[in-house]
């Protein structure tokens, strides 16, 4: 690790020379020759400077996207220079996709992302650094999710770290919700690959949201048996496992979880410590994987170490004289060449605290020293570890909702907050002034017209209509302190997704 570490400048030239200087046609390489600066300029800046304090200074010229510049919702524009970007252009040149996965709906194009078994395998390589500081080589893991690309991703760097998944548990069947056929195929695809590789991977089994006992019985069975189970999950997830654990009289004393996708805060630790489990978090996005991972004698339940190996972080603090991003927006910029995606100072739309401290954990001794927590954003709310920006529901607030119902495009708010026991709440506001409405129609609309946008969109539905996350508040729709009303207002920390 202390090699890849010591690394990361000269691997981001490489990336940058190969990916980018290469490929004058490419977003980045557009953004550099805008700054006027060549790869000598880039090279003797890192060598001099350092890679963080160059990447200030290259998004301090302009280089740099916004994550509505990253979606092609808004043309890239710096100073009279503009051009139009597609999502697919920032994938990584220099490597193959052996998968794909795809990122949240917009209204943008949907992004796919290229999964690449060999950056699956550097990804590995810290999961099994984190994994050994936790005690857990020997944990029996399992996952317990919706359908997608990211449990496919999930099983298969763990399988590459040699600490296979015992169980899958799915809290959506793809048949009976009817997904698209690319759900149900990765059933197929992982067992294939599996065969070809010598490697027992498991079949999805059904444990819905609404009845989580197939999941805390496996959990249960463990620990009966002498066994440490670790389970992968959203918080909320996890949060209703507990309660029904504890219903059912299973005790869970001893488990491991590990959650992503939504927020971790204090009060959904504690729910997971009272039942008797241990609790981590990780942040990350399709388009980079993990970001930054749980700290182990953490300040806060969100507190991780930023994975400086596989991405660097910046913000734009308060000299920010550019793009007007808040001062602590996330920039990401990839570093490994197997990495699926290259971002230089890329917003995925999230703002956190970014900082060092001693800690005296084992993540830290091995070089992992700064930290992140906070992490929030007020472009997207996440409700069961699905993610949406504002504009994925902009079409249907505006106009599909005032259409059916009344009222305007101001009318209607969606707002995530974390209710009792740290469980969260979807709620979709309504001004008074729209006047009477059948609440159960309102919210039978509104999750029918989220279904036709996408694919992603279809599977949000289902789950949230099977796990009641929805409800109707009738309640003038707030403004921000400028005056907007954003389509989606999130109350709660982010802590990560992915």
């Amino acid at each position: 690790m202390s090699q890849r570490l010591a690394q990361r400048g000269e691997l981001f030239l490489v990336m940058a020379r190969d990916g980018i200087f290469a490929r004058p046609e490419r977003p980045y390489a557009r953004l550099f020759s805008i700054a006027g600066c060549t790869y000598g300029d880039l090279e003797r800046l890192v060598r001099s400077e350092g890679l963080d304090a160059a990447l200030a200074t290259l998004y301090m010229r302009g280089v740099y996207l916004t994550v509505d510049e990253m979606k092609g919702r808004v043309a890239v524009r710096r100073g009279s220079a503009s051009f139009d970007l597609r999502p697919q252009e920032l994938r990584n040149p220099l490597v193959g996709g052996d998968l794909r996965l795809y990122t949240g709906g917009s209204r943008g194009p949907r992004t796919t992302v290229p999964v690449v078994l060999d950056f699956l395998i550097d990804r590995a390589a810290d999961q099994l650094v984190e994994y050994e500081a936790r005690g857990g080589l020997g944990w029996r893991h399992a996952i317990w999710t919706v359908p997608g690309g990211m449990p496919l991703a999930w099983i298969l760097w763990h399988a590459g770290a040699g600490l296979p998944v015992a169980r899958w548990f799915t809290q959506i069947d793809p048949r009976i919700a009817r997904l698209p056929g690319r759900y149900r195929w990765v059933e197929r695809v992982l067992q294939l690959g599996g065969l070809l590789a010598g490697v027992e991977l498991p079949k999805p089994a059904p444990a819905s949201i609404e009845d989580p006992l197939p999941v805390a019985r496996w959990m249960a069975a463990c620990l009966d048996r002498g066994e440490v189970p670790h389970l992968w999950s959203f918080p909320s997830a996890t949060l209703r496992l507990c309660r029904a654990a504890a219903a059912a009289g299973l005790d869970l004393s001893g488990a491991q979880f590990t959650v992503s996708g939504e927020p971790l805060t204090e009060a959904r630790a504690s729910v997971i410590r009272q039942a008797g489990g241990r609790v981590t978090t990780v942040y990350g996005t399709a388009e980079t994987y993990a970001i930054a991972l749980s700290c182990l004698n953490p300040q806060a339940a969100d507190d991780m170490h930023v994975l400086d190996d596989l991405v660097a972080l910046i913000q734009p603090g308060q000299s920010d004289l550019v793009a007007k991003l808040q001062p602590r927006t996330l920039l990401v910029t990839t570093l490994r060449p197997t990495a699926p995606m290259l971002l230089v100072n890329a917003s995925l739309g999230d703002q956190g605290t970014l900082f060092e401290r001693a800690c005296d954990c084992p993540l830290s001794r091995i070089g992992w020293r700064r930290h992140l927590s906070g992490v929030r954003s007020s472009e997207k709310l996440t409700a069961g570890g699905v993610t949406f920006l504002d504009a994925d529901v902009a079409a249907v607030l505006d106009a599909e909702l005032p259409t059916r119902f009344g009222g305007g495009p101001s009318d209607y708010q969606l707002i995530e907050e974390e209710g009792s026991e740290g469980q969260p709440r979807l709620v979709l506001a309504v001004d008074p002034a729209v006047g009477p409405l059948a609440e159960r129609d309102v919210i039978d609309t509104f999750l029918a017209a989220l279904a036709r946008i996408g694919d992603a969109e279809r599977v949000a539905q289902v789950y949230w209509r099977h796990g009641g996350w929805l409800e109707i508040r009738r309640e003038r729709p707030r403004a921000t302190a400028a005056g907007k009303i954003l389509h989606v207002r999130s109350t709660s920390a982010r802590s990560g997704r992915g």
